[in-house]
């Protein structure tokens, strides 16, 4: 039998001219290409989009000055416990006049910026769980409140970087080989001294304060189900009809 060669996939020319603009406007903007921006420089008109929103969110006039926009940035990294990001908007911090201070927890930085913490936890891990009282609490009047635009630029800071967070593990980018934290971005081992972290911590919370909230979670989750249940009036026997009738039904759910 003959079998025909196989053609050698080309990479269109114009997507590599795009793409090394992309790149150059890059080094221009921020005087390095950062491994971010290499990796989305395989799709130039992706990255193109992400630089302008970046840009409009961290350059661009607005309600927040630009060092609380790195630190929200931060915030929101130290949540997955992305090193990276936070290596690399820890420096940016500094380049604007941050507060060499704040970054040695969240305890000390302003009352303000410390009041986005609890958001921030859900926004990253539970966001269904907002509610227009979150809302209202930060803007409620008060020495330490928010206007509603510092509000909407802040929110849109931590969703930004907890989504940026997530392609980052997904796309295993490491540090730059300028940047404290090693060889790897992925999380300290729960067994390692470094892996015992606060709410309160830049680095973010440890995996044992994660692995409680679910534990506790599952309780709630439990406790609420027995007691509807008891509600109900529901026997064990009907139970495990119920339950046999949803595993029927998922196997007919298409994939």
């Amino acid at each position: 039998l003959h079998f025909p060669p196989l053609p050698i996939p080309q990479i269109p020319q114009e997507g590599g001219e795009s793409s090394l603009s992309q790149l150059l406007k890059a080094f221009v903007s921020a005087g390095r290409v950062d491994h971010v921006t290499m990796v989305m420089g395989l799709h130039p008109q992706y990255l193109s989009s992400f630089w302008k929103t970046q840009y409009l969110l961290l350059r661009m006039d607005g309600p927040l000055p630009y060092h609380k926009r790195h630190y929200i940035a931060i915030m929101a990294a130290a949540r997955h416990r992305c090193s990276y990001l936070v290596g690399l908007h820890m420096g940016e911090f500094l380049q604007v006049g941050g507060n060499p201070a704040w970054l040695q927890g969240l305890h000390c930085a302003p009352q303000k910026l410390r009041n986005l913490n609890e958001i921030n936890k859900l926004l990253a891990h539970r966001p269904w769980l907002v509610t227009k009282e979150h809302i209202e609490a930060l803007l409620k009047p008060g020495e330490d409140s928010w206007s509603l635009a510092e509000l909407v630029q802040a929110l849109v800071l931590l969703t930004h970087y907890h989504s940026l967070a997530s392609f980052v593990f997904g796309c295993g980018i490491k540090p730059e080989e300028d940047q404290d934290g090693g060889n790897s971005c992925w999380p300290p081992s729960p067994n390692s001294d470094s892996s015992a972290a606060s709410d309160d911590s830049i680095g973010g919370s440890g995996g044992a304060d994660v692995m409680q909230e679910v534990e506790v979670l599952m309780e709630k989750m439990k406790l609420l189900q027995e007691n509807q249940l008891e509600e109900e009036g529901v026997t064990q026997e009907e139970m495990a009809t119920r339950f046999e009738l949803e595993k029927m039904e998922s196997f007919l759910v298409p994939s």
